[in-house]
């Protein structure tokens, strides 16, 4: 055997050695368990069915159904009789959420003054009663006679709250107030500014009260009376 050979022997057997000590090494730690990495929570083991707590024996069925039902998001804060007025509404249409309709409104407020500026006749229709609807009608019509035309943008909505509510012989009315923001501009036939500016917004408070039949199926409310605040 030439010395090549036995040198080449040599360092063959050397790093079997290794790679046998290495592995051995490895394969038992991989036997060794590792504490708490694996156990599922409260000492559960893997795979073992997770099993919700039963219910206390002193809660009711219907403290658990309350239990489940998703919160109402916050609203503003109000006065008792205006808090006693949305739960009745509540009480008469289990529908109702005073948070909803607080974006509904919202959402009402803008779509019915940018109709009445455009002079959107169909549009204020369909979102105001019949007094209400006349007479943003007659003052669209006196606009139109006189040539003028609006030029307004509502800025924001500051803010929106509750100042009545409540349900009588089945039909639900709801006061909101609104301070705005709002730049109003009116120009002639010739479309110069003739009132208003719109680099200028001006602080507006609408105090509107929306009404709905309780048991109507059309869920959508109507603006039924309009004031200054």
């Amino acid at each position: 055997m030439t010395p090549e050979i036995v040198i080449l022997a040599m360092i063959a057997a050397f790093l079997g050695l290794r790679l046998y000590s290495v592995l051995g090494r490895r394969a038992e730690h991989e036997e060794e368990p590792i504490q708490g990495r694996f156990e599922g929570r409260q000492g559960q083991k893997p795979g073992a069915p997770r099993v919700s707590a039963p219910p206390r024996p002193d809660q009711r069925s219907d403290d658990r159904a309350r239990a489940e039902q998703p919160r109402q998001r916050a609203i503003p804060l109000a006065p008792p009789s205006v808090e006693r007025g949305l739960a009745e509404i509540s009480q008469a249409d289990r529908r109702f959420d005073a948070a909803a309709f607080l974006d509904g409104a919202r959402s009402a407020y803008r779509m019915i003054l940018e109709a009445f500026w455009k002079g959107d006749k169909a549009e204020l229709r369909q979102l105001c009663d019949d007094d209400v609807y006349a007479g943003f009608a007659a003052a669209i019509d006196a606009r139109i006679e006189a040539g003028e035309t609006l030029d307004n943008r509502l800025i924001r909505i500051e803010e929106t709250g509750f100042t009545a509510a409540g349900v009588e012989n089945g039909y639900a009315r709801i006061t909101l107030r609104f301070r705005a923001d709002i730049a109003a501009v009116t120009r002639n036939a010739e479309g110069q500014v003739v009132a208003g500016s719109l680099d200028d917004a001006i602080e507006t408070i609408d105090v509107w009260t929306f009404g709905r039949a309780v048991n109507s199926p059309d869920p959508d409310w109507v603006l039924e009376e309009t004031d200054e605040g």
